[in-house]
């Protein structure tokens, strides 16, 4: 989902929210409103005693008054049912947001996971279990599970996070979102949604509010406000009859008219707070959708209150996600300049945010100059080989992971120096990102990557450890490099190496504890 920030209100909503104000004003749909259907009903009497005024011999100042009444009574209909359609609007607008991102589009069906032409057809005419190849540069056209190939896929339109992702198939990495873009290489998937069913369309339902369920607390407030409300029908009803009574027996006054008691009986029935409790359920929704948040009902709006754990994903969520360039780190006998410009010129044709970091870096310690460097033949990064580089002058430079540097120096008949694993624990127990750089056979050293915590995180954890909540860091980094991250970001605690298997048993065993557990991440948690 997009993080730009929405806006609360704005003209085309509010003329919507007028037309459905008026629209709302059906029998239908007021009675399910037990107190506002009450002052509907006066609303109606209201009216009907002030039109009767014209045909009487009514005085002037009681037909403003009863004319005042009425206005005042009609206006508090209209103001819950707008109150309410309001909230239904900011739903609705997330949703054509959503709704943005879903679109109709061409794809190539595979008669067999072994076929590589297919048919081309539209994403809407794909049903589960269908296979389908989707190139660089193409939108992913409905939910499915990779079940061949690798590729990097941009799945911002979903999660609003802006760094391409790799899916590939089998392990966690394997479910892909329609919606979504590959940014590289191809990927073979199979449909697991049919139309309706996706992700997005489950998305849009929860927005819209048709999901929505009343809460146990909702509910219990309700029927509170509809015993204050018949109770106070009871008083209102029994002054008249009391107050005729009275007016007989003494000879004396007037009886209490109709309508004074029912401008009393609204007065005194708890309307504000009927007018606006369907509405502050949907808007409660609709706020959190904003910040990228999904309830399905109000009670896991309520449920939120009682979170006493709360786990969190490292990249994107407790790190900014895109690791800049630190230090250049050469082996023995390697100048740190002669790295640095290897480095950049590895870089050179790669517009990740790490590999601007690398070129950065390099211009700003040692001068390095883009000019003259770029009729070199560009390697671009693939999440098959997990390398990027450049051929230049009978030179190949490389960079990339160190099990992929490390094959790939084997393989051109090189050693890979036991120096450089050092170079790379230290890292890592930093919790830094280790890129090894080569040139041919040669390694030349490493280039340190930082995850760069997100400003202000350690304060908002200081926060929240004074409401009595715990923070828990969920990452797939190594030990050392989860301690070292989670020393800096002010965690409670962590979990290094998280598989989806992991992350269930930490949750299932705070549950069993009689703890609330919540999640959250860059991408969609539940």
């Amino acid at each position: 989902m997009s993080k730009k920030k929405q806006v609360f209100i704005d003209g085309n909503m509010i003329k919507e929210a007028l037309k459905d104000s008026f629209k709302k004003l059906s029998p239908k749909i007021q009675y399910r409103n037990p107190v506002m259907f009450v002052v509907y009903i006066g609303s109606i009497l209201t009216t009907i005693i002030f039109l009767s005024t014209f045909f009487n011999e009514s005085e002037g100042e009681e037909r403003l008054f009863t004319f005042l009444i009425t206005l005042f009574l009609w206006f508090t209909v209209l103001f819950a049912n707008f109150a309410e359609a309001i909230a239904e609007g900011r739903g609705k607008a997330q949703a054509d947001a959503l709704r943005a991102a879903k679109k109709e589009v061409m794809c190539r069906r595979l008669r067999s996971i072994v076929d590589r032409l297919g048919d081309v057809v539209k994403s809407s005419d794909l049903v589960k279990g269908d296979i389908v190849l989707v190139k660089a540069g193409e939108q992913i056209p409905a939910d499915g599970e990779v079940i061949e190939g690798i590729a990097s896929v941009d799945e911002s339109a979903i999660t609003g996070e802006s760094a391409p992702v790799i899916r590939e198939d089998g392990g966690d990495r394997s479910s892909v979102t329609g919606g979504t873009t590959v940014v590289s290489d191809w990927i073979v998937m199979k449909v697991t949604a049919g139309s309706g069913e996706s992700f997005l369309d489950k998305m849009i339902s929860m927005v819209e509010g048709a999901a929505r369920k009343k809460t146990p607390n909702e509910i219990a407030l309700q029927i509170l406000l509809v015993s204050l409300t018949i109770i106070f029908l009871v008083i209102t009803s029994t002054l008249y009859v009391f107050g005729d009574f009275a007016v007989k027996l003494n000879g004396v006054g007037e009886s209490i008219s109709i309508l004074s008691l029912i401008a009393l009986l609204v007065c005194l029935a708890p309307t504000t707070i009927g007018a606006l409790l369907s509405s502050i359920g949907i808007a409660g929704m609709s706020r959190l959708t904003s910040a990228n948040v999904l309830a399905t009902s109000g009670r896991e709006i309520e449920a939120a209150g009682d979170v006493d754990v709360l786990l969190l994903d490292k990249t994107g969520t407790i790190t900014l996600g895109n690791r800049q360039a630190a230090e250049f780190i050469p082996l023995e006998n390697i100048g740190e300049e002669e790295l640095a410009e290897v480095a950049a010129l590895s870089s050179l044709a790669d517009k990740t945010p790490e590999g601007k970091s690398i070129v950065e870096l390099a211009k700003t310690q040692y001068n390095f100059k883009e000019e003259g460097n770029e009729e070199g033949e560009f390697v671009p990064f693939t999440a098959r080989t997990k390398m990027s580089g450049m051929n230049y002058k009978n030179r190949e430079i490389r960079k990339g992971s160190e099990s992929a540097i490390k094959a790939y120096v084997q393989k051109m008949g090189g050693e890979y120096p036991n120096e450089c694993n050092v170079i790379v624990k230290r890292i890592s127990r930093k919790g830094g990102t280790p890129l090894v750089v080569v040139e041919n056979e040669k390694v030349l050293g490493v280039v340190y990557l930082k995850d760069i915590i997100k400003s202000g995180v350690k304060e908002k954890f200081s926060d929240l450890r004074e409401m009595g909540i715990k923070t828990v860091m969920i990452t797939g980094d190594n030990p050392l490099t989860a301690a070292a991250i989670a020393a800096e970001a002010g965690v409670d605690t962590y979990l290094a190496e998280a598989t989806p298997e992991a992350k269930l048993n930490l949750i299932a065993d705070y549950q069993q504890a009689g703890h609330i557990v919540a999640m959250t991440g860059d991408g969609t948690n539940k």
